[in-house]
């Protein structure tokens, strides 16, 4: 029932047998960057949001606990939608049918999660919290990222190409992150977000969760976008190539998938990354808004702090961003010019050192500041060129093995990358609870500024050089070849067997990339012969026109790079 309910889905707007601008452009950078604003805003805010508009340090240890508890179920859905994805065989393919089926469960989660009670007992805020939590974390969000995070390993096995995949996808998160939740979030949102009561100087609760019941309104809308989107403008050539040779796939059962991972060095080198290397970065941006609040004498002693480092945390975002993005254009050439192991692990090797500048003084911004981008530049191969490396690992595991454990790898990424979340924000208002935070001092107490500096400034530094551990035997790469021979030998038996005629790889895509050719310039003439005869032109005129424009085009600096 299932299979047939997903292959009546509308198909991709992606025809080529190559990757091209409009899916590099919209479904690896555009939409996942829209897909995931509203995720980067929580990762930014929802913690001050619970901390000092719902007050739920009131609460105890609820606060600490719940987004550490939920990581259970944080985990077990990620499983269960790896499992879902390893064992669908669809014309949408395997992974896309669940971002389509992630766009209702987002919309409702992130609406639900702004609309807990204000009034009433303190239990049953609590629980509505809890029950809105983890359905946003632990049901929709796992959704659509283990799809979302699936889809540069099955988009082709062009390792160029996948290797730009990658890098794009990347580089949408980090500018969600990035643009988004630390440039134009605090410029925009971040007074609308925590109103500051001119009287008093302190959060005006009423008027503050009322501004965040009309802004989940506009995130769910750009979520849901940027997921359809994602959908219509990727395309998973790599389960395609199956059904296009009629070989059919077994399903297998997750307790295989698990013992091929587990049992994979690499796969453990990749994961216990992932984990490291996340969790400090998770924790750093939790931390931020806190440290641009409290740790700068200007925005203490301004009269509207909220806007004061809502200005200074937009330009602490953007002077960090820009070598994410600027490393959207070198990661890559990097990464093959250096190998990518080797790339990741300088490059986080001068993260340590890089910043180190901050605590010279860490009241001073500009010092601050100047830390923060030395660990920026440092980290460009990590955030560009992981999802490269395990996407190397998998096709490792496939030619061992016979088959892909995509969905049960991208499940275990979702849950460090969703539950890890989690964890910062339970570890960041543990610590701050625990040294004295309180919302409405006009100054912290010095326990408080100790864990704020420790959170935002040290906790990175510590997840890179246990990272540099973990990938220092590394060495997948080696691989490559042999491992792509295999799995084509292993495709070409199964092939034959069923009395087939084989054809190389490189031929069906030619043969492919023809027949797309073919059928787009036929829909192309015929849209244009529409037209003239409607608007009465001359179509030998018209299309002449459009020859010489494209002649143009193809001798342009642009059209040589794009072929």
């Amino acid at each position: 029932m299932q299979q047939k309910l997903f292959n009546k889905l509308p198909p991709t707007r992606i025809k080529s047998a190559n990757v091209k601008l409009p899916e590099m452009a919209i479904g690896y950078f555009l939409a996942p960057m829209c897909a995931m604003l509203a995720n980067s805003i929580f990762g930014a805010y929802l913690s001050r949001y619970y901390s000092d508009v719902l007050g739920w340090t009131k609460f105890g240890a609820f606060a600490a606990l719940l987004p550490i508890v939920s990581v259970v179920f944080v985990v077990a859905g990620n499983l269960m939608i790896g499992r879902w994805i390893d064992n669908t065989r669809s014309t949408a393919g395997k992974a896309r049918p669940y971002l389509l089926l992630s766009i209702p469960l987002l919309a409702a989660a992130i609406l639900l999660m702004f609309m807990a009670p204000t009034n009433g007992s303190n239990f049953i805020q609590m629980v509505f919290i809890a029950i809105t939590y983890n359905l946003y974390y632990a049901i929709a969000y796992p959704c659509y990222y283990t799809a979302h995070s699936s889809m540069v390993s099955l988009s082709t096995r062009n390792a160029n190409q996948r290797g730009l995949l990658a890098t794009l996808s990347n580089a949408g998160m980090v500018a969600a992150a990035g643009v988004g939740a630390s440039i134009v979030v605090p410029i925009l949102l971040q007074p609308l977000m925590f109103v500051t009561d001119a009287a008093t100087g302190t959060i005006d609760i009423a008027a503050s969760y009322g501004n965040w019941r009309i802004i989940s309104i506009i995130m769910a809308l750009v979520t849901a976008a940027g997921v359809f989107l994602e959908y219509l403008y990727t395309r998973e050539r790599i389960t395609e190539e199956t059904a296009d040779l009629n070989i059919q796939a077994a399903a297998i059962p997750t307790s295989k998938h698990i013992e091929v991972c587990t049992k994979e060095p690499y796969w453990w080198m990749v994961i216990i990354f992932i984990l490291v290397f996340q969790a400090g970065q998770l924790v750093k941006n939790t931390s931020m808004s806190y440290y641009v609040r409290w740790m700068f004498d200007s925005v203490l002693s301004s009269a509207n702090p909220e806007s004061a480092s809502g200005a200074l945390m937009s330009t602490l975002g953007l002077i960090g961003g820009l070598p994410s993005a600027i490393g959207m254009v070198i990661a890559w050439p990097l990464a093959s010019k250096l190998g990518k192991k080797r790339a990741i692990v300088l490059g986080l090797a001068f993260s340590v050192i890089g910043g180190l500048v901050s605590f010279i003084n860490v009241h001073n911004f500009g010092i601050v500041c100047v830390g923060v981008i030395l660990k920026a530049i440092g980290i460009i191969p990590a955030q560009y060129v992981m999802l490269a490396v395990l996407s190397d690992v998998l096709d490792h595991l496939e030619a061992k093995h016979g088959f892909r454990s995509d969905g049960f790898s991208m499940s275990i990424y979702g849950a460090i990358m969703v539950g890890l979340l989690g964890l910062a924000i339970g570890i960041v208002n543990g610590v701050l609870s625990a040294s004295g935070y309180d919302a409405t001092l006009s100054r912290q107490p010095a326990s408080a500024e100790r864990m704020i500096i420790f959170v935002y400034l040290m906790m990175d530094m510590i997840a890179f050089a246990l990272s540099i551990i973990a990938m220092w035997r590394m060495d997948v790469e080696k691989y490559a070849k042999a491992d792509h021979d295999a799995i084509i030998e292993r495709q070409k038996a199964a092939v034959l067997a069923e009395g087939d005629e084989w054809i190389e790889p490189e031929v069906r895509a030619k043969m492919e990339q023809e027949k797309a050719d073919r059928e787009a310039e036929a829909a192309r003439i015929a849209d244009l012969k529409k037209m003239c005869s409607e608007k009465g032109l001359n179509f030998e005129e018209e299309e002449k026109k459009y020859q010489e424009k494209q002649a143009k085009r193809k001798n342009s600096l642009i059209g040589k790079l794009l072929g």
